[in-house]
């Protein structure tokens, strides 16, 4: 160690902590704001502010530095003395103001003055690691020179001086322990770290410095790829905005021809009712007029009748006798009536008609979904890798069961080992993509997509919000969509195969019976972020009753 250095360690830690000594009050500041933010130790802007018992502010890591050192725990302001180390808790009000207070006003970097300067003091130029001083240009001026100065080590000028030298030999810190992670000097190589893998600061300071621009590459990167995922999600959300568009003016003109048909019905029904009313008023005068002749002939004859009766002409009575006593042929009215029901029965007859029509728009718009749908068919084959141990696959990956032996098969992250599931090998991340699966003869499957990033080992809750988007039988019959919160499903025909079909950008998984042509359900307003993978799971075997495969078949395009 050069003897010519005007300040020692001790020194400097004395000079220190004469600083340290010296009340708030009197402390360099710029304004009475700063100095209730300083802290007394430092005479810096708090960092994580503490206050002791007695009521005073310091930032944590001086305050603990300062106990650390002395024998007692006393207040460094006033020096009240505790008789046990308090427990610290950050101060949060005067952090929050410590923190408002550098963001109005930026900390600035101190200017490091020269040690060796007595009247005004000049900024120093270099500091020398080997004197542990800083030199203004003038004083450097004999390390510049001097021979045995030259070999000194000289740093730009730092204020902090004691933190580049071994508080342990007193030597600069020239060397980097690699097996420590720490800075040594070159007797702490010698003594300390003797068989440890040291290199100089340089060399790990060059070593670092490209760790860095690697991560800081890799930073970049990351910005870039989460740049272009929120372009992906505006363009997905103007995709799905024009196709939601258009989806909303097919349906308004779907629903306007159901209304024209449903009025063009109605007026058809209407005038219906009016001729059969006509026609009915037409038959009752008729019938009423027959009536009345029929009831004028009926007097007439009872008055002759009458005469008769009272007659003393016998042979009179005796040659009209018959011709009066025949009935005449009459109408059976009783049975003639007027069939009030007919327009109740016309009603019901045409509304009958309007729901076939409603149904068979109905049933050719679905039909016509999934003929468009079905354009968009992609090869799906199963990943044996994220197969739970139990599933059995078929050697060309389109079948799927359950076996009730667990196969020894090795432990990959993308397994799943809790849950009985599969799924396909290939992911999408854009675009549109459908695929089939024959769920005939099961009692128990589910189906559909999940995110790339789905849990495989832990705890899976079918749902959305965990990254599933499926549709489940249970016990034969119970069909539930696995929404938040799960929905479940009135299906009429059971289905034999079941079409999936996803938008990725409208954010849209749909399920379709393929025979019939129908739709079960629809999880829509979704937004995707990563990969979406087809879904499976056969279930257990249910004692044999749910033996049978599920089978990923080729989409036959619907005529």
């Amino acid at each position: 160690m050069a003897e010519s250095s005007p300040t020692s360690i001790k020194a400097r830690k004395n000079r220190r902590q004469s600083i340290e000594d010296t009340p708030p009050s009197m402390s360099s500041s710029s304004g009475p704001l700063t100095e209730e933010l300083q802290c007394s130790i430092c005479l810096d802007v708090f960092t994580d502010p503490v206050t002791t018992p007695c009521g005073h502010n310091f930032c944590k890591t001086c305050l603990n530095k300062c106990w650390d050192n002395s024998q007692t725990c006393n207040c460094p302001y006033c020096k009240e003395t505790f008789k046990h180390r308090p427990d610290l808790k950050i101060n949060t009000t005067l952090r929050e103001l410590v923190d408002h207070y550098k963001k109005k006003s930026p900390e600035k970097k101190a200017a490091v003055l020269c040690d060796v300067c007595e009247e005004r003091k000049l900024n120093a130029l270099k500091s020398c690691l080997v004197c542990q001083s800083s030199y203004c240009e003038t004083h450097l001026e004999t390390h510049l020179r001097v021979a045995g100065l030259k070999k000194h080590k000289l740093i730009n000028p730092v204020s902090n001086l004691e933190d580049y030298i071994c508080q342990k030999h007193e030597r600069p810190l020239e060397l980097f322990c690699r097996d420590d992670q720490t800075c040594v000097c070159p007797m702490c190589a010698l003594k300390d770290h003797q068989n440890h893998n040291t290199v100089s600061l340089e060399e790990e300071s060059e070593e670092k410095k490209t760790q860095l621009m690697k991560t800081q590459k890799d930073t970049q990167q990351k910005i870039q790829d989460r740049i272009k995922k929120i372009q992906d999600i505006k363009h997905s959300a103007e995709v799905r905005k024009r196709n939601t568009e258009k989806e909303k003016a097919a349906r308004v003109e779907l629903f306007t021809d159901l209304i024209r048909c449903i009025e063009r019905c109605q007026t058809e029904l209407l005038e219906m009712m009016e001729e059969q009313q006509k026609a009915a008023e037409e038959q009752e005068e008729e019938l009423i007029e027959e009536l009345e002749q029929e009831i004028t002939e009926l007097k007439m004859r009872n008055t002759e009748l009458e005469q008769l009766s009272h007659t003393e002409d016998h042979l009179q009575l005796l040659q009209i006798y018959s011709s009066l006593c025949s009935s005449r042929d009459t109408r059976n009215w009783p049975e003639i009536s007027v069939k009030t029901d007919e327009s109740l029965e016309t009603l019901r007859r045409a509304l009958s008609k309007l729901q076939d029509s409603l149904q068979e728009k109905l049933t050719l718009t679905v039909s016509t979904d999934v003929k468009r749908m079905q354009q968009y068919a992609v090869d799906v084959t199963l990943d044996p890798d994220t197969a739970h141990p139990n599933l059995i696959l078929s050697d060309d990956g389109k079948q799927v069961r359950f076996g009730d032996i667990r196969q020894k098969l090795p432990d990959k992250p993308e397994r799943f080992d809790r849950y009985i599931y599969v799924l396909g090998k290939e992911g999408f991340s854009s675009g549109r993509f459908y695929f089939e699966v024959q769920v005939k003869g099961k009692t128990e499957w589910t189906l559909g997509v999940a995110r790339e990033s789905i849990d495989r080992k832990g705890e899976i809750t079918l749902s959305p919000s965990d990254g599933c988007w499926t549709v489940r039988l249970r016990n034969g019959n119970e069909y539930k969509a696995c929404d938040d919160p799960p929905v479940s499903l009135c299906v009429r025909v059971k289905p034999q195969r079941v079409g999936v079909f996803v938008d990725y950008e409208e954010g849209l998984v749909s399920f379709y019976d393929v025979e019939s042509s129908s739709h079960i359900y629809s999880f829509t307003g979704q937004s995707f972020t990563e990969k979406l993978y087809p879904y499976f799971s056969p279930c257990n075997n249910d004692g044999g009753k749910n033996s049978t495969p599920l089978i990923i078949t080729p989409v036959k395009h619907n005529k």
